[in-house]
């Protein structure tokens, strides 16, 4: 086998030096998790409604995500969903085959039996969606026990026994 010309040898430090800067990169970022952001509170909403934030106010009057509504999961569909942040196309289909499926969300914390939900997801979406109304289905019938048998009641009132 032939040794490497000098443009060759050049090429393959190169590639490892941008190896070893990309590993030193993850690295760092790794040691320095970002800082924890506080959900927006009503003192968030208050200064967004007043047109106090930096920037000049939308000429549209359309409603900033802070102030806009929550999501209704149960009336929502598949294109709302998907302006969630975090949920795309896919997941938006998703979270509606599942309430095609099992009727109604009752509760917000339904949202992560949705295959691609989890906790991290969940926390970030919890705070933009709510459970409305929407056209719930009954729950389905729980199984019934079988007859009892001839004999009546199946102990004795009292004594314990058949």
């Amino acid at each position: 086998m032939e040794a490497l010309t000098p443009a060759e040898r050049r090429g393959a430090l190169l590639v490892a030096l941008l190896l070893a800067l990309g590993a030193g990169h993850d690295l760092w970022r790794a040691s320095r998790p970002l800082p924890a952001r506080e959900p927006p509170g009503p003192m968030a909403a208050d200064t967004a409604v007043a047109g106090a934030g930096p920037g000049p106010p939308s000429a549209g009057g359309s409603a900033s995500a802070e102030t806009r509504a929550p999501t209704d999961l149960n009336r929502a569909s598949a294109g709302e969903l998907d302006r969630l942040p975090g949920v795309g196309p896919v997941l938006a289909a998703r979270i509606v085959d599942y309430r095609a499926q099992h009727g109604a969300f009752r509760r917000v914390e339904e949202l992560m039996a949705v295959r691609g939900i989890g906790p991290r997801l969940y926390a970030r979406l919890a705070p933009r969606v709510s459970v409305g109304g929407g056209d719930r289905r009954p729950a389905p019938p729980l199984p019934t026990a079988p007859p009892l048998p001839a004999s009546g009641a199946p102990f004795a009132p009292g004594t314990g026994r058949r």
